[in-house]
């Protein structure tokens, strides 16, 4: 009895270590969570902003930009997908990875070939597991991400939708990420950047009783969207990797702190169950007295006779 003691006061010893360190971790991603929506909220109405005067551009020229002009028959997107470097964040990336498989089974179905590009360590591990080519991937700035990091990630896709698709372009632009609702809610999205959809835009703005601004092009309207284009990409790539930051650091407290809630509860049944067998074995060790007790009553009775 004594034996099974002893093992449920090492496992209650040892649960307590974890629910530290899961405390801990959950204390340390509500800290970055709310840094992580400050940022959402000061790039946000950037974006947005940018949107709405490439969209103004775009609607008041008549002229050919990959920024706002279809293909005909596009043949070719381009698909990035925001993951983690991390785990220990609950379904965040198993979320965000189904929506880019979901997003990439459509467009294939379409008849257009889908070039994969992966931040972070959770979606390139995924990918390269089950042998599927990467155009390109990047790691390390998940957690934290800077201006600098969208822009490094938006180079490469600038150049394929400058390109043509004979010369290994594409046609159109899709980002899969982890939009951040509240610190409850985050959930998995896709969105097209390129090419703009500018009727989408436009009637976004009429339903806000907004009116689009009038622009006189100089030099020229080509050379303005020339101007925005990277913008417009590194804007709306920067936003999506602090969303998805924010939505990170949101499901790694909320799977944190079901863990340390989950720990407590071992720790009361495990207490429960010690002091149980600590019951049982003082009974039985009051037993084993008053037995020896009573027989050695016995033997002294019958010794006396």
């Amino acid at each position: 009895m004594g034996a099974q003691l002893r093992v449920y006061k090492r496992r209650i010893r040892s649960v307590t270590a974890t629910k530290k360190i899961t405390k801990a971790m959950e204390m340390i991603a509500a800290s970055r969570v709310v840094k992580a929506m400050r940022k959402v909220s000061a790039s946000t109405p950037y974006a947005q902003e940018l949107t709405r005067a490439v969209t103004a551009v775009g609607t008041g020229s008549t002229i050919k930009h990959p920024l706002t002009t279809e293909a005909e028959n596009p043949t070719r997107a381009a698909v990035l997908l925001l993951t983690s470097d991390r785990g220990l964040a609950g379904a965040f990336n198993s979320n965000a990875i189904k929506a880019a498989e979901q997003l990439t089974a459509r467009l294939e179905g379409e008849g257009k070939q889908v070039d994969a590009y992966i931040v972070g360590r959770r979606g390139v591990a995924h990918y390269n597991f089950r042998e599927r080519k990467v155009a390109e991937s990047w790691t390390g700035f998940t957690d934290e991400p800077s201006y600098a990091d969208a822009k490094t990630v938006a180079a490469p896709l600038i150049e394929a939708i400058e390109k043509d698709t004979a010369d290994g372009g594409v046609d159109e632009l899709h980002i899969v990420y982890t939009e951040f609702v509240s610190m409850m809610t985050q959930t998995a999205t896709d969105a097209r950047l390129l090419p703009l959809r500018l009727e989408e835009v436009a009637e976004e703005t009429a339903k806000k009783d907004e009116i689009l601004p009038l622009y006189d092009f100089e030099p020229s309207a080509e050379d303005v969207l020339d101007a925005l284009l990277p913008r417009y990409v590194e804007s709306r790539i920067y936003n999506a990797l602090l969303q998805s930051a924010a939505s990170k650091h949101a499901a790694t407290r909320r799977a944190m702190k079901s863990a340390t809630d989950n720990a407590g509860e071992l720790i009361d049944n495990l207490a429960r169950l010690a002091n149980a067998a600590r019951q049982a074995e003082i009974t039985q060790e009051i037993s084993e007295i008053v037995g020896g007790a009573s027989a050695l009553a016995d033997a002294t009775a019958g010794s006396d006779k």
